[in-house]
């Protein structure tokens, strides 16, 4: 067996599913899950219809790089949607089509990283747990740094010693922020650019939330914050996007990676013998959906009256706030989170996710702590029940 899977930790699930398992909860409550950041809205007909008309495509292998249509409608949706000039991404050198982000946040890292033993991977804490898995599956070392509530739940790329990013090869930025829903600004994306040039090491920006924000203020995304600082090759830099959150369609398992060439050449290479090409419905279907932005304007829309009605029931009883973008709450606890979400759900059952599963201790300080995240993802109905069953179990703590 491979050694290295001995380092893989429980997923945050496994832990939750042990913390509940003592639980009673009421069974005159109907339970309502916020722990799991699936999304529930419909998914959109312009893509259910192609998806549909398509399946006797079935009879064919596709190709790993996707069809060239899919290639560019991503192409053209990322100059539209971060503002960047006609054909500035190649739809032919710049960019993979993928069966979700997940599988290509992990396989990434796998091409990537030079395996020794002082590889390291740097990622936020708290954190989206493939990254973790993605570093050690490499042969690297994952180093965490901390996206915490002192600091607005910013990352401090300023703060990271000289001697981590000489050691550097990889680090993910995840930007709107899962958990914490914080969108690092394009000044800091600029800032991280240049160092990656100064130390030698590759940008992986998670941006598979950047489509649910509020007021009208569009999160900046890394390709974007490369041309504007006149990187126009996209130099060490990556992006990951998905429709399962912008679309409403995680059951597709569609996204795409894009940035450097040399760099998604490699990442070519390394999917080729990988064998996971995207099913030729599901391009068809894809090229639909980054096509139209009527139905995620309508998924946008949706968010928001729930995170109004979600807060205004919240606010006078704990600390808690919008996010920048995302669906999650990340609702800052006076006491320990694990308690509060074990005893939620033994007293109202309604099911979160404790801030410290999502988290590593550096330096004996675990910054999910006192803190649990809350998708809103269930049904306005059932989200406000949830808000008002929180309110009641906070009031009689």
């Amino acid at each position: 067996m491979n050694p290295d899977l001995s380092k893989l930790q429980p997923y945050p699930f496994e832990k939750l599913n042990a913390l509940k398992a003592s639980c009673q909860p009421p069974q005159g409550l109907a339970h309502i899950a916020l722990s799991i950041g699936e999304p529930k809205h419909p998914s959109p007909e312009v893509a259910l219809k192609p998806l549909r008309e398509n399946l006797d495509q079935s009879n064919r292998y596709p190709l790993t790089k996707g069809v060239p249509e899919l290639r560019q409608a991503i192409a053209n949706w990322l100059e539209q949607r971060f503002t960047l000039p006609k054909a500035a991404i190649n739809a032919e050198t710049q960019v993979i089509p993928v069966n979700g982000t997940r599988e290509a946040l992990f396989a990434f890292a796998q091409a990537v990283v030079e395996r020794s033993n002082d590889a390291l991977v740097l990622m936020p804490n708290p954190f989206y747990q493939i990254y973790e898995g993605a570093a050690y599956l490499a042969g690297a070392t994952p180093y965490f740094y901390g996206t915490t509530r002192e600091n607005n739940y910013q990352p401090d790329f300023d703060a990271i010693p000289d001697e981590i990013w000489q050691r550097c090869q990889l680090i993910y930025v995840c930007t709107p922020g899962n958990p914490t829903g914080a969108v690092i600004p394009e000044s800091e994306l600029i800032k991280l650019i240049e160092k990656s040039k100064q130390y030698n090491f590759i940008i992986a920006s998670d941006e598979c939330y950047s489509e649910i924000y509020f007021g009208g203020v569009k999160p900046a995304g890394l390709l974007q914050a490369a041309v504007n600082s006149g990187n126009n090759n996209f130099e060490n830099c990556v992006v990951f996007h998905s429709l399962s959150k912008r679309s409403n369609l995680p059951g597709m398992r569609s996204g795409f990676v894009a940035g450097d060439a040399e760099v998604m050449k490699a990442f070519l290479l390394y999917r080729t013998y990988h064998g996971c090409a995207m099913p030729p419905a599901h391009q068809l279907a894809s090229i639909a959906a980054w096509n139209d932005e009527a139905h995620v304007e309508e998924n946008r829309r949706l968010y928001q009256e729930k995170f109004d009605v979600v807060l205004a029931i919240l606010n006078p009883v704990c600390e808690v706030q919008r996010p920048d973008a995302g669906f999650y709450i990340w609702l800052h606890t006076h006491i320990n989170d694990t308690d509060f979400a074990q005893q939620l759900f033994d007293q109202q059952n309604v099911t979160v996710l404790p801030g410290s599963f999502l988290s590593r201790t550096v330096d004996g300080k675990n910054p999910g702590s006192h803190h649990i995240r809350m998708a809103l993802v269930a049904p306005l109905d059932e989200c406000i029940d949830a808000a008002n069953r929180i309110k009641h179990f906070i009031e009689n703590l």
